[in-house]
């Protein structure tokens, strides 16, 4: 049974930083694993991807700001937010082959 579950959620105010983190089990091949956002009223988006040969690909809205990351040997992926805007404010959804997914944590940024 594959499971994907995502931590580091929260409230953060703008202008700061927050890392979300992604465990995935019951799985051999993650060939790519990605951060989906989704706001209120709005369709779920791609933010961060990256592939297992460390291939990466970045909503234009994030780059420069967040960055992803994965471990092979741990089977994890982070994204890592800095200089966060309340336009970051989302459920975000991390998914492996775009087949499985998380059940999402809720970013929200203001002050």
């Amino acid at each position: 049974q594959v499971r994907v579950v995502e931590s580091g959620g929260g409230l953060v105010q703008p202008g700061g930083s927050l890392r979300l983190a992604c465990a995935v089990s019951g799985i051999l091949n993650s060939y790519r694993m990605g951060w989906y956002r989704q706001a209120q009223g709005k369709q779920r988006e791609l933010v961060a991807s990256v592939t297992y040969d460390d291939n990466t690909n970045y909503a234009d809205s994030v780059k420069g700001r967040f960055t992803v990351s994965r471990d092979n040997a741990k089977n994890t992926v982070d994204l890592q937010m800095d200089n966060v805007k309340p336009e970051d404010t989302a459920v975000y959804y991390c998914a492996v082959n775009d087949i499985y997914w998380g059940q999402g944590t809720q970013v929200t940024v203001s002050s």
